[in-house]
């Protein structure tokens, strides 16, 4: 299975930026990006790639004492931004430290169990959009493709979103088929209540 860990905005927060984000799929140039899926939008913290199912019992316990280890805390998603000429991204606001401390104790978790996380370092951020170009491409022709990703997203830097409650930490699988990928949540691991 190809999983990763995430936390998952509410829907009032998805909606609210899919309304934001809408105009912009409508501009010229818009049409060459591969713009995801709005149900499976989310704040991934760390990507694992494909495990065996054998290793899911250690995993599952390792992420209940991870959330168990760090409270709840209030996001909003807000702002843009683009990774060079690959992707257009909606940014996070709030208590983004409690964010990366979460991100931080997952990755060296999943670590000691053996399994090799992403080696980029966590930047907290959504994916909006990618470059249309296909995977064998050049790279000047990608990044004719994705010229507009940086207008797009200086279009999108005043977004600031509704703030949430982030309450739990998922283990989400990645399915890829011609429709695109499709995330389903395996587990869900409440964080800590820390207003007791």
């Amino acid at each position: 299975m190809r999983l990763f860990v995430a936390v998952n905005p509410p829907v009032d927060a998805v909606q609210e930026l899919a309304d934001a984000v809408a105009p912009l799929r409508e501009l010229p140039g818009a049409e060459r990006l591969r713009w995801t899926e709005v149900a499976g939008w989310h704040l991934t913290l760390a990507f694992l790639g494909e495990l065996p199912v054998a290793e899911l019992p250690a995993l599952t316990g390792l992420l209940a004492r991870s959330a168990g280890e760090h409270g709840a805390h209030r996001l909003r998603l807000a702002g843009s931004g683009c990774f060079g000429d690959r992707a257009l991204w909606a940014g996070v606001d709030g208590e983004v430290r409690a964010l990366r401390r979460l991100a931080e104790t997952v990755r060296a978790g999943v670590t000691e169990l053996g399994v090799e996380s992403d080696r980029l370092g966590f930047q907290p951020h959504l994916t909006l959009a990618r470059s249309g170009a296909a995977r064998g491409s050049r790279r000047a022709d990608r990044r004719t493709d994705a010229g507009g990703l940086p207008w797009l997203a200086g279009a999108l830097e005043g977004f600031r979103g509704v703030e949430w409650r982030a309450g739990e930490l998922c283990l989400m699988r990645s399915e890829t088929g011609l429709g695109g990928s499709r995330y389903t949540v395996l587990e869900r691991f409440p964080l800590a209540d820390r207003s007791a």
